[in-house]
Formats: structure tokens, C-alpha cells, sequence
């Protein structure tokens, strides 16, 4: 039996990859972070200096993907933002991935019950019958500050301006692409987090996750 999927979409900068982890350990589920696909990819991309326009040596980035050698710091910087950011609208990129994730919840261990997934369209695309769907959202202001809380720690060049900015550009091309937009599925729960902090955010999903009867907790 294929274990169900708690799916967590949002922008950049709202704290779904804290959450995500957050969740993982709370729950012992393991869990997959969509983003750091994208962010692998451009990490490459910028190591061996392929271009956007090379799309047939950015696909074979792809297939051959191992996440797990890449270690979350080296990918966040604002350079693999950007890149990142510009390549998930790539229809073939896109349908490499959505292997990588769909192939995840099959692969984990038969006592395994629930796979925690983290992205952009996990509840709308990858995953549109996934048992629990949350959208997280927060002020681009907001979001910027944290980025570059983020950045910082590993760039000396981070500007919170520039990151606000670059956030907001990544809203409207996210929101507004043709392929897989990044909105709310009909059935997701919204946790606007502008006035939250991380533990208020966790609480309001766990007290979410309280009222199924799925065993989450």
C-alpha cells in the first residue's frame, strides 16, 4: 500500500521548508523538499556553465539527479534563486521531476504511513489527490526578510531590496506561467503567516491535522 502524501505549497520565503521539517520530525515521515530539485539543477547548471537555452544538457541534469548529495546550504544563494525560478516553467525539466516526485511515496518502507512533500504545485499537480493539502502564503515584504535572513548567512553580497524585489518577480512569473501556476488547490488549507512566527504557524497546522482521522499525529 502506497503511503498517503500531506502536501505544503507556497512562494518563496513563507517557511514551508522549515515546516516541512518541522512536520517530518514531529510525525517520523520523510519528507521531500521540490524546491531543492529545481535549486539542484541550477546549482549544476551554474557549476558546469550550461546556459537556459542548452535544454538538452539541463534535461540530462535531471534524470541523472541524486538530491542527497547536495547539502541545503550551498542551495540557496540569490544566483540559483533566479535560475531556479526561470528553469521550472521548462515543460520537459518539469516532467523529469514529477517523476522524481511521484516516485517517492512508492519507495519508502511498507511501515511508513504518510510522506510529507513540499513545492509549489504538489496539491494542484504532482499530487492532486493528496489526503492533506496546505497552501502557505505571507506578505512579500515579509517573505524578502527572511530570504535574506536566509541568504546572508552564506553571501556577503545578499541585499534585502534586491531579494524583494526578485521575490516579487517570482510571484508574478509562478502565478501566472502556463505550466502548473502556483495557486491554492480548491480543497487546501490557506495559513497566512505575515503576523506568524514559525511556532504559530507549526500549531495552526497541527491543530489542523488534529481534526482528521488519519493517525497524523
Amino acid at each position: 500500500m502506497v503511503c498517503s502524501v500531506i502536501a505544503i505549497d507556497g512562494p518563496a520565503g513563507v517557511g514551508k521548508t522549515t515546516i516541512a521539517k518541522k512536520l517530518s520530525k514531529k510525525m517520523n515521515a520523510p519528507v521531500l523538499f521540490s524546491g531543492q530539485l529545481y535549486r539542484a539543477v541550477a546549482y549544476e547548471m551554474i557549476k558546469n556553465k550550461i546556459s537556459i537555452s542548452q535544454e538538452n544538457k539541463i534535461i540530462q541534469i535531471a534524470k541523472k539527479l541524486d538530491i542527497s548529495i547536495y547539502s541545503e546550504r550551498a542551495l540557496y544563494t540569490a544566483k540559483i534563486d533566479l535560475i531556479s525560478s526561470k528553469i521550472s516553467s521548462n515543460k520537459l525539466l518539469r516532467k523529469a521531476l514529477i517523476n522524481y516526485q511521484r516516485r517517492f511515496p512508492k519507495i519508502q518502507k511498507k511501515r511508513i504511513k504518510h510522506v510529507i512533500i513540499e513545492g509549489r504545485d504538489i496539491g494542484t499537480i504532482i499530487f492532486p489527490r493528496a489526503k492533506v493539502k496546505f497552501f502557505m502564503w505571507a506578505s512579500s515584504k515579509i517573505r524578502a526578510k527572511r530570504r535574506y535572513d536566509q541568504v546572508k548567512k552564506t553571501s556577503k553580497k545578499a541585499k534585502l531590496l534586491s531579494i524583494h524585489k526578485e521575490i516579487d518577480r517570482r510571484d508574478l512569473r509562478d502565478m501566472n506561467r502556463k505550466v502548473a501556476p502556483m495557486i491554492p488547490a480548491a480543497d487546501s488549507y490557506l495559513i497566512d503567516n505575515t503576523n506568524y512566527d514559525i511556532p504559530q504557524t507549526f500549531n495552526a497546522i497541527l491543530k489542523i491535522l488534529n481534526t482528521k482521522n488519519q493517525n497524523y499525529l
